[in-house]
């Protein structure tokens, strides 16, 4: 009996951190800018809703929400907003939803935005994706770090991209660069916006404008085909930072940069495939597996002891 309680204990022990693994994931974003900014939040189709759509966070707050399971979306920061809420006057000089209040309410942002893009995945075991993407313009560095172990890497545009910002894709407001816009929202070409003819990775290549992004911020997207070196991936209940200019110390978890092979599909949602090739290594969530695997010969042992 004494053998059964210690075994059902360690049982209960096992179960009680696979739960806290598979329910306790979260976003948590932080505020490192110099001023107040009202992160949005959007949901993809299908997605799991997430508490709230956007809200503010004053300098050096932070605030977390959970990380369904099989949720994905994207996540910014607005930035100038001012308005009166209640009257639906709320606008915000950049990555504005366009809702006139606090909340986005299913709205995306305006470009130009920095976006943060995630793909969770549905099961245990499985695998996450992320990036950080320039595809829609740039207007404040974003650090994505998660707290998944050592087959996760950090990703993100840590540096001021305004400062560097062409003179025909900046957007000025008090006589300073606030937001650089992308090549496609600056122009509208199908070759800079991967669209009719240019819709493939093969005719749709890096422009002189988007290689400012990538110069700036290798690990970012800096245009819609720019995979390789731009999508990333953690197991299956990682929790992750979003931080909103990141200071130097946040920088120094990102390391050095990596390359980010998707093995299969790919995109700038960071949703192709299962398993992504990293620095030569596969990763597809076999340590959570054999995790599973444990706790179901465990539960069949005690069945069959009791």
């Amino acid at each position: 009996m004494a053998a059964m309680a210690a075994m059902a204990a360690v049982l209960f022990l096992l179960l009680a951190g696979a739960i806290r693994v598979s329910k306790g994931a979260s976003f948590t974003f932080e505020n490192n800018c110099e001023q107040t900014i009202w992160p949005g939040l959007l949901s993809g189709a299908g997605s799991p809703p997430l508490p709230t759509t956007g809200f503010a966070l004053a300098q050096g707050e932070s605030r977390s929400v959970p990380a369904p399971a099989g949720w994905s979306g994207r996540f910014w920061a607005r930035t100038g907003c001012a308005g009166d809420p209640a009257a639906g006057a709320f606008a915000c000089a950049t990555a504005d939803c366009g809702r006139g209040t606090v909340a986005c309410g299913g709205a995306g942002a305006a470009p130009p935005a920095t976006l943060a893009e995630f793909t969770l995945s549905a099961a245990a075991g499985g695998s996450d994706f992320f990036d950080v993407s320039l595809v829609d313009g740039f207007n404040l560095p974003v650090l994505v770090s998660p707290s998944g172990g050592k087959t996760c890497s950090a990703t993100g545009c840590v540096a001021d991209v305004n400062g560097a910002c062409p003179r025909e894709l900046a957007v000025v407001a008090g006589g300073e660069t606030v937001a650089c816009r992308s090549a496609c929202g600056a122009f509208g070409k199908p070759e800079f916006c991967c669209s009719g003819a240019f819709a493939n990775p093969n005719t749709c290549r890096p422009s002189s404008f988007s290689q400012v992004f990538k110069n700036a911020c290798p690990r970012a997207y800096s245009y819609a085909y720019d995979d390789r070196t731009s999508t990333f991936t953690c197991p299956a209940g990682s929790s992750y930072r979003i931080v909103f200019c990141p200071s130097t110390s946040s920088q120094k978890s990102a390391g050095t940069n990596p390359t980010a092979v998707p093995a299969a599909g790919g995109g700038g949602d960071g949703g192709g495939g299962d398993v992504i090739i990293y620095q030569g290594f596969p990763y597809s969530g076999a340590a959570a597996a054999a995790a599973t695997a444990a706790l179901v010969a465990w539960s069949f042992l005690l069945v069959l002891l009791v």
